[in-house]
């Protein structure tokens, strides 16, 4: 779980994602060159993939150990919601 100032970056960082997709939004239905929209969506797309990371990184530095310490069952689980995002990742 997110403590409260994770959720506040966390939401901070998903602000501005949304902030420029409102932006590309408009470039499309501007007259905007082809080129300035890929790159405005490209930075949409980096910013959003460091919210992903970050939040992965949280579930390694905390849910991950608490899985572990719960024992057998929470273990095993916890380890496979780790390996399926992780094959996301890499997809």
């Amino acid at each position: 779980m997110l403590s409260e100032a994770q959720k506040r970056d966390v939401g901070s960082r998903l602000n501005r994602v949304e902030g420029q997709i409102r932006g590309i939004r408009r470039m499309v239905e501007e007259p905007r060159r082809c080129i300035d929209i890929v790159q405005q969506l490209s930075a949409a797309e980096a910013a959003l993939a460091k919210v992903s990371h970050l939040i992965l990184k949280l579930h390694l530095e905390q849910c991950v150990p608490l899985a572990i310490t719960k024992g057998r069952p929470q273990q095993r689980r916890g380890l496979q919601e780790l390996a399926d995002i992780v094959g996301r990742f890499v997809r």
